[in-house]
């Protein structure tokens, strides 16, 4: 017989709006899970820029979301919801939610927890929901993105942006990115980034054209914003995608549509948080079956930049706010 749950959990809550030491550990209850739902006990849970904004006040979670931040975790099923059907009590997996991650128990819908990939710790299995489903759905979704193409990813040492490196590289696509510093390009390029441009000293722009003959980029991954998103629109080929996925420089930009118009570009987006179970179920097909053998194989792997206990998200936070980390930042259970 497994042992029987606590009835009280510790979890980091948001006390106010404000910077990274408004994030509090507190007593909880351990929450239940309802339909098609699995309870986990986590063991690690990735912390993502969402969280950033939600702690600011920016973010709220969706309707019925926990209010505890965490969109990403890994750990051990230690209780079913009527109607699951694929785990079970004893159970690794790494699961996407809406919230509640940072925390040592979490619900998360039984369709979007995939099981943890051969030979991965805890803490690179917390690494991937969030970065894998986001860069999946949004480069080879709603970009498109085909072998032999070029993709231009803007942040490239980030979480999202090493992710989309090494999967786009690994379907074939040749990786432009964007770094702020020489360390990080450097990184980048040992991921397998073809081209890193240091936008400090560089126009990417020009190094886009210059690098694709004139051509410019197919895709362009764009979490930066702002004017940015004018300038991706002269770096864009013809049929080229443009996919906004947060705006770290402010989602308002003045644009001249006639470029837009006759480059035959789409111009797209998305956010991953508010789309439903289902939809991210789609998400997670695809991944286990496209993308899990390759983690599996060893032929990429996330990259963590620092790891923290729990009780100090706070520190966490403060790290992915310095700008300077390189891959994804864990708390630790």
């Amino acid at each position: 017989m497994p042992a029987p749950l606590p009835e009280t959990m510790t979890a980091i809550k948001i006390t106010e709006p404000g910077g990274p030491e408004v994030l509090q550990p507190r007593e909880v209850p351990v929450p239940a899970p309802g339909d098609g739902e699995i309870l986990v006990k986590v063991a690690a849970a990735g912390i993502n820029r969402p969280d950033v904004f939600q702690r600011r006040g920016f973010y709220p979670p969706p309707p019925g979301a926990p209010d505890t931040p965490g969109l990403e975790i890994a750990g051990e099923v230690v209780a079913t919801g009527p109607g699951t059907q694929r785990f079970s009590v004893g159970d690794t997996v790494c699961a996407l939610v809406a919230g509640g991650g940072y925390a040592e128990y979490c619900v998360a819908a039984e369709a979007n927890a995939l099981p943890v990939p051969d030979g991965f710790t805890m803490v690179q299995a917390a690494s991937l929901p969030e970065t894998f489903f986001t860069v999946w759905t949004n480069v080879f979704d709603r970009g498109r993105l085909a072998e032999g193409e070029t993709i231009l990813v803007h942040g490239g040492s980030s979480g999202i942006g090493t992710t989309a490196i090494m999967l786009a590289k690994a379907f074939g696509a040749r990786v432009l990115v964007t770094a702020g510093s020489d360390e990080k390009c450097a990184f980048c390029e040992t991921l397998g980034a073809d081209r890193a441009i240091n936008y400090r000293d560089e126009d990417y722009v020009e190094v886009v054209k210059e690098v694709t003959g004139g051509k410019g980029a197919d895709v362009i991954l764009d979490m930066v914003g702002g004017d940015y998103i004018e300038r991706d629109v002269a770096a864009a080929a013809e049929s080229g995608r443009i996919v906004l996925i947060a705006f770290l420089k402010g989602s308002r930009a003045e644009l001249d549509f006639n470029r837009v118009m006759r480059s035959r570009l789409t111009i797209t987006g998305s956010t991953l948080r508010p789309r439903t179970v289902a939809e991210k179920a789609n998400i997670a097909k695809a991944l286990e079956e496209k993308v899990w053998p390759l983690l599996a194989a060893g032929r990429i792997a996330p990259v963590i930049d620092s790891e923290f206990p729990l009780a100090e998200a706070a520190s966490g936070h403060a790290r992915i706010e310095e700008k300077d980390h390189i891959g994804k930042i864990v708390l630790t259970v």
